[in-house]
């Protein structure tokens, strides 16, 4: 195991990645933010799955990646935007609708990790981490 400095960047990386090669199933590092993360992404339909487990001494998350009954990636593109070396804080109002509401973008507010259209309604601003389409 190694330290990242982005573990977020790093998981999604990973996600796009394993996606592009077509694999049912990859594993990241455990930790609560990415647990949120990964959440969201089955909340929203954009995964199959994910357990928690252990592999070796470390804890890990294995997400199962969903293809439509055709093949085709449900993933089609995943966007860090805040960056530890550039933080990216924006107003409720400013949220972006990506891809005009087909994507989400993942917002990290003082009341939680939560989609846009939920941070919009709620009225909460927060750190912009990811985009997802």
């Amino acid at each position: 195991m190694y330290l990242t400095s982005d573990p977020i960047a790093d998981m999604l990386t990973r996600i796009r990645n394993a996606n592009q090669e077509k694999h049912d199933k990859v594993d990241v590092p455990l930790s609560k933010l990415k647990l949120h993360v990964v959440k969201l992404l089955k909340e929203e339909g954009f995964i199959r799955g994910y357990n928690v487990m252990k592999k070796g001494k470390f804890d890990v998350i294995r997400i199962s990646l969903k293809y439509t009954p055709s093949g085709d990636r449900v993933i089609s593109g995943l966007k860090r935007v805040s960056r530890p070396g550039r933080r990216v804080y924006v107003k409720s109002e400013e949220i972006p609708k990506v891809f005009n509401g087909l994507g989400i973008a993942i917002v990290s507010t003082s009341s939680g990790v939560i989609v846009d259209r939920l941070a919009r309604k709620q009225k909460v601003g927060g750190e912009l981490l990811a985009y997802v389409w």
